[in-house]
């Protein structure tokens, strides 16, 4: 079984920062991207940042110079530095990541951490 576990999230007045963490554990043989989402309410899920296995960074428009996505491939981590945050970052933030394990016979499977709330006050 594998798990993703974030934390991080919290209140923050904007133009501050916060830094989420992102744990894999289980029976995992390797990890392929790793990813962060964002869900504010009402609105769809997007895509806020990816690294990939060789460390190719990915961002959304909205965030790019303010956040840095990096991964620590020996603590099956990922991280989302977020810098001079905006009350428009207020969202549920989601770890996902793309892992192949014993228990999926080595097949990539997308997995989602259960998010962790970060708000922005003006």
């Amino acid at each position: 079984q594998v798990q993703l576990v974030e934390s991080g999230g919290g209140l923050v007045q904007a133009g501050g920062s916060l830094r989420l963490s992102c744990a894999a554990s289980g029976s995992i043989f390797s990890i392929n991207a790793m990813g962060w989402y964002r869900q504010a309410p009402g609105k769809q899920r997007e895509l806020v940042a990816v690294v990939t296995h060789e460390n190719s960074t990915n961002y959304a428009d909205s965030v790019k110079g303010r956040f840095t996505i990096s991964r620590d491939s020996a603590k099956n981590t990922v991280y989302l530095q977020m810098n001079s945050l905006e009350p428009e970052d207020t969202a549920v933030y989601y770890c996902e990541a793309t892992i192949s394990s014993i228990a999926t016979f080595f097949k990539d499977y997308d997995y989602w951490g259960q998010g962790t709330q970060v708000t922005v006050s003006s």
